[in-house]
């Protein structure tokens, strides 16, 4: 029997090999993406660090397994440090509310909020392509990258493709496999789906900022 994990990447690979065309990051691989481009996809995504570190701190609340929430406080903490950095190094001078949220960034937030009720083993799917995938677009970045010291978006690609955060993300996988091994049929189920919904979710994160996506009303 196949991991959960191979399973849920299978169901979503699709949407990964979407992401690694998308313009934003082919753009951002070789340096070109716009200025403004990368500065709201920043902006953006220290707002939806604001939310995802509470997420985390709530799966580690419910987590019976010790080491299990042990390790989802860490990963809430580390999400916290993570937004301080975003703003000491690039958005000190332009603070932030929650009004500047995106209509991409509050969709996505609102998909991890609503997990909150579902079974423990579905928030954590929920949770894990925000580490997966950006571990995974990270590294092809850096592999793909011809000259990472000339790209303006170097202290970026270095960060996701960090051994770090590239072991962070396994446990983040181990940890769910665990949970699904245990899991009913129809909670494993749903954790898949909910999986495939966050991992459009990130492409729908990178389109935002690309389209520097604006309230229409």
């Amino acid at each position: 029997m196949k991991k959960w994990s191979e399973e849920a990447w299978e169901s979503s690979e699709d949407i990964y090999l979407a992401i690694l065309s998308h313009p934003f990051i082919k753009e951002l691989t070789d340096g070109s993406l716009p200025r403004e481009c990368f500065d709201y996809y920043l902006r953006q995504d220290s707002l939806y660090l604001r939310q995802y570190f509470r997420v985390l701190a709530h799966i580690a609340s419910r987590l019976t397994n010790i080491d299990f929430a042990d390790t989802f406080i860490h990963f809430a903490a580390d999400g916290v440090a993570v937004e301080k950095a975003l703003h000491q190094s690039f958005l000190k001078d332009n603070p932030l509310s929650e009004e500047d949220m995106s209509p991409g960034c509050t969709l996505y937030t609102s998909v991890l909020l609503s997990q909150v009720l579902r079974p423990v083993e579905v928030e954590a799917a929920a949770i894990l392509p925000c580490f997966w995938i950006y571990q995974k677009v990270g590294d092809h970045i850096l592999a793909s990258c011809r000259n990472i010291e000339d790209n303006p978006y170097k202290e970026w690609i270095r960060t996701y493709a960090d051994p770090a955060f590239a072991e962070s993300t396994r446990r983040a996988i181990g940890i769910c496999d665990a949970l699904a091994e245990k899991a009913a049929p129809e909670i494993r189920m749903e954790m898949t789906g909910i999986y495939r919904q966050c991992a459009r979710m990130e492409w729908i994160f990178w389109d935002s900022a690309w389209n520097l996506e604006k309230w229409k009303i």
